[in-house]
Formats: structure tokens, sequence, C-alpha cells
């Protein structure tokens, strides 16, 4: 079969790119850039913030700054004024909690405990400046380029895509060089418009010879202007310039180390309603103004004037900093019609555009590479068909339209005037959620606006078998991180062995003190191993000693995505069987190359 034909070499592309290539997918990664980071792309003042279960699976691809760099939070809070009103902790060894004997003293506590709004066991997010994590995906996929033969990815630089045409065999895109003279599109212009395919079309002239490339697949991971979705006339509707922004990176000693904050009012200065912090590796933060929509530009002095004043009302005094960087960053709401046309997909900005309230865009990028990628490579090694690539769609268009519909409902409940006395509850009925804990969850990942998703009523989700056990994870919901014994004997964690095979995890307390190989053979484990011998398609088994409300001898069925399929009361081979083809798609098939 064909390689899969990836545009765009952004952080989604890459680590689309890079997941693929692992499952042993040939991949063609369609740059227009020259392939390598641009001095003016390295913006300290651009950063990601990655929720765990995104950092967990860039961790897997083998990118080392999700396990070794960026800044884990140790806690967030909101504030009202001079007031805590709502306070976060995140439970993970590597937040940063250490200060200086001289730091400032400490921001107040909430007037009502000291001790958090929310108990321990909070996963910290990961945030570094987005250069960093693409730089450090490039290094990743590296290995992929440099094998004998070629390598299974092709890097091809300096093309602009002005061409896609589909049959039933596969897909062909046409690719012509980027001339010095074509003008880069403005960075916080209106991506809903401007011009089509057409506009951009070939030049003329003897450098205007393109490229025609063949793949079984081609994915746009090529933005928010996606020229991939223009040729495939899919609508990007939404709402223009939601949030506006003033944002820097600096150096200095603030007195919440490691923290998160929000700033709601701040007493200092009338004029910003709202002012977050961030940190960042290296003893940086990232700081944002929120700025009235259709306000005027943003000068360097008063930037620097916003600087001061914060960092004066935060510190009692004007602390020596370094200004890294600054900028504007405006956030748009989109949502593209469709994210399948036949064998073209679209991912991450390409597919939506999200950012208000602390929602974050490339963090439901790399959630989209999770969803796709496994199927993608369940399709071209085993050729299984349109169910499983329709579910893709299905699942993480509704996922990502929800957060879209919650942030624009609450948007115009909490910036409107007076939206602190007035808002009582939530857009989710039964849920009483107030104002301060509705500016929290977006940043904190919690809630509708920041944890992850759900697919329980998704395509690949099938009706309760006989002899269905209840856990505390709903099927279609992701899997708690549990220890777990590998089939090698070493211990590990559950969620590190996603992004392959489906997982069968048989939770039998007690085997812990055994070795391996006095177990293995014993109990349920032969059953077992000769169910999963059996099903359609290739899967691990684990044994863990518990699982959050599981009994002894439960059977769960995980997809490659980290997503419960089922929790079995015991082996039960026939409904076994049946879940893990309702995760593949329902599509019985011989496969047609080798597995994945």
């Amino acid at each position: 079969m064909d390689p899969v034909i990836v545009v765009g070499a952004g952080p989604v592309g890459l680590a689309l790119t890079l997941a693929l290539a692992r499952r042993d997918v040939p991949v063609i990664l369609l740059d227009e850039g020259p392939g390598r980071p641009r001095i003016d792309e390295q913006r300290p003042a651009r950063t990601a913030v990655l929720r765990p279960d995104t950092a967990q699976m860039l961790s897997r691809l083998g990118c080392a700054v999700a396990t070794d760099g960026g800044a884990r939070w140790a806690g967030w809070r909101t504030m009202r004024r001079r007031q805590t009103v709502r306070q976060v902790t995140f439970d993970d060894p590597r937040a940063q909690r250490s200060g200086a004997a001289d730091a400032p003293p400490a921001l107040p506590a909430p007037r009502d405990a000291t001790a958090p709004d929310e108990p321990s066991g909070i996963a910290s997010p990961l945030h570094l400046p987005q250069h960093v994590l693409t730089r450090s995906l490039r290094a990743a996929l590296a290995p992929f380029c440099q094998q004998p033969g070629g390598g299974l990815v092709r890097i091809a630089t300096g093309g602009r895509l002005d061409a896609i045409e589909q049959d039933e065999a596969g897909v062909s895109v046409h690719t012509r060089p980027v001339l010095d003279t074509e003008p880069a599109d403005e960075a916080d212009a209106d991506p809903g418009e401007g011009p089509t395919a057409d506009a951009t079309g070939p030049a003329s002239g003897p450098e205007a010879k393109g490229i025609w490339w063949r793949g079984s697949y081609v994915i746009g991971c090529d933005g928010p202007r996606s020229t991939v979705r223009k040729l495939l006339r899919v609508r990007f509707p939404g709402r223009t310039a939601v949030e506006r922004h003033a944002v820097a990176a600096l150096r200095a000693d603030l007195p919440f180390p490691g923290e998160g904050l929000l700033h709601r009012l701040p007493p200092w200065r009338g004029a910003d309603a709202e002012v977050t912090a961030r940190p960042l590796p290296g003893g940086a933060w990232r700081l944002d103004w929120l700025l009235p929509l259709g306000g005027d530009l943003v000068t360097p002095e008063a930037l620097l004037s916003r600087v001061r004043d914060t960092l004066t009302g935060w510190c009692g005094t004007l602390p020596p900093y370094e200004l890294l960087d600054t900028g504007v960053y405006v956030a748009h709401h989109r949502l593209a019609r469709r994210w399948r046309v036949g064998r073209a997909f679209l991912a991450g900005d390409a597919a939506h555009l999200i950012g208000a309230l602390g929602t974050q865009g490339l963090d439901e990028g790399l959630r989209d590479v999770d969803n796709l990628a496994w199927k993608l490579a369940l399709t071209w090694h085993h050729g299984a068909g349109d169910p499983l690539l329709d579910s893709y769609q299905t699942e993480r268009r509704g996922a990502v339209g929800a957060r879209l519909r919650t942030a624009d409902q609450l948007l115009s409940q909490v910036r409107a005037p007076g939206g602190w006395s007035a808002v009582r509850r939530s857009v989710l009925p039964g849920s009483v959620r107030g104002h301060d804990a509705l500016l929290t969850d977006g940043h904190a990942g919690l809630g509708q606006l920041g944890a992850p998703p759900s697919y329980q009523r998704g395509p690949l989700q099938p009706a309760p078998p006989e002899g269905a056990e209840s856990v505390d994870t709903a099927p279609g919901s992701p899997v708690a991180d549990v220890p777990v014994t590998a089939p090698d004997g070493s211990l590990t964690r559950l969620r590190s062995r996603l992004g392959g095979a489906l997982l069968v995890v048989l939770v039998a307390p007690g085997t812990g003190v055994w070795e391996r190989r006095h177990w293995v053979g014993a109990g349920l484990m032969p059953r077992l191993a000769a169910a999963v011998a059996a099903l359609p398609v290739r899967a691990e088994i684990l044994v863990a000693e518990g699982y959050p409300g599981a009994a002894a001898h439960t059977v769960l069925l995980v997809r490659p995505d980290g997503y419960l399929v089922a929790a079995l009361a015991g082996v039960r081979q026939a409904e076994l069987y049946a879940c893990a083809d309702a995760a593949r798609g329902g599509l019985l098939q011989t496969p047609a190359h080798s597995p994945t």
C-alpha cells in the first residue's frame, strides 16, 4: 500500500508522522518550510500547555521534552482583587515548589480554608515553548528518516500544496516550489477568510514545475488557513476574535513559585480585567493580559507599563526582571464541517480553533493524533474500512464541538459586566459551578473546559455485553493509570503500554508477591491467553493488582488511545471477541498486510 501523506510540519503534523512511523506505516511529510526551525519561529512567548494525557502520549512516542523538559506546575490559584478564591494542587513529583530564601511573601490562602479546594491526585500539565516541542519532535522523528533503504519517513520541504485528486485506490497530491516573493499569512488574521486555494495557484514560468505525490491517505495538519481544507471545499464556520491577549515572556522571582495564577480584577490596574501567569522552564513565566475586543493596538510602551504594574502589584515593589519576548494573541473559535472527505482527513488547527477561557488548541490537536493514528495504522495493515475511519470524525469532532459550545456559552456569562455575581450555574444541568470554578477549569484541566473527553456514545463503543462488570471508569472514558505487569514480567504503568495493540488487563490481586513464572500458567491465565490469541486484532495481556472499583478477576479491554471498551466479569471469550471487533469498527477481514 502507498504511504500516508501528512501535510504540515508543525507539532501536530510531526506527532502524527511519528505516531504512524512507530506503527510501521510509511509516511511522506510535506513541509512547506525549509525543514528546520527558523530564527523568527523561536518565540518564548508562544507556548504550549499539554494536559497529562497528551504529554504521556508524546512521551510514548519518544519526545524527550515530554519526559524531561517543560515546567510542571505545583498548582493553580484563581484570585479576585486581593483574595484567593480557588486553589488547586497538582500531584506531580517534579512540580516546581522551591523558592529562594528571600522570595516575596506568598499570596493569601482561600478565605474559607487553608487547604486547596481540590484534592491531591490531579496531575500537573506540562508548559513549554512551542519551538522547543517542535525541535524535540523532529529529533524523535530523525531515526525513522535515516534507516537503511531510506527509512519509513520521507520529508519533502519547500513545496506548497495546490491539488488533491482521489480515487478508489488512493490519493494524489501536487506541490509546487515556494517562491521567496510569496507573502506569508498574518499570524492573527481571521482564518475563516482570506484567499481560496485558486488564489494561491501555480506561478508561471519554469519555476512552477511541481511534483505529484501518491499516497493511500492524506491528512491536512497545515494550520488555520489549511490548503487541504480549502481544496476539499470544507467550510470552517465559527467566531472570530473571541478573546484577545497581550503576552509577555520574562524571568522574575514571583511570590507563587511553581504555581499558575489567574488574577481577576487586580486592584492596581482597573483597566485590566484579568491577568494570568504560568511558569515556564528556567525560571521564566508567560504573562497574559485580557484585552478589550476591537481595542487599540498594544504599543511597546503600554505593554511595558503592564509588566511593571503587574510585577509591582504582586511583589510590593518592582523586582528585577528580564523581558524575553512579547506579542498579541487572538483566540478564534471555529469548527470544520467535515473532518473526513474520502481518503482525506483534517487534524489540529486545520479542523478546529479553540483557545478562550484557558482551553488549549494544540492540546486538542495532539488528541486528534492519538485518536487517528491507531485507526489509520490498523486500516493500513489490516484493510479495515469506513466505520473505523469514520469514527475519527464522530469522536473527535463531537468532543471538540462540545468543548467549543461550552466555552462560547460561558464566555457570555463570565465576561459580562457583573458576571462574577451573576453566574450561579454552568451550562451543564445539575452541576453547580461558581464563577471562580469556571475560570479555573480550562487552565487546570478540569471539567468540560479542560478534562479529557469521553466517547461513551461513540460508534466504536459496544452495547453492554453479557457479563459486563461495573468499575469506576465508564466504558468510553480514559482508563486510570494503574501499575501493571507486562508480558516480560516487568513492572510498568498501564498508560505507558498504550499506542500499539489493544490491551487486555486482568485484575488479579496477590500476583505481585509471586514471580511471573508461578502464575502465568495458573488460574485464569491460560484461558485468557487463548481468548486473546483468538481475537480479530492483536492484543497484549497485562496483569494488575487492582483497578479502581474492579473486583478480582475483572478483565478490562482498552483501546490503543487509552479508552475503556468494556469490563467483563472473568474470561468470557465470545464477549471479549465481540467487544474487540466493535473497537476496530466491526469489520471482520483477512489482514492485507503484516499486523501492527
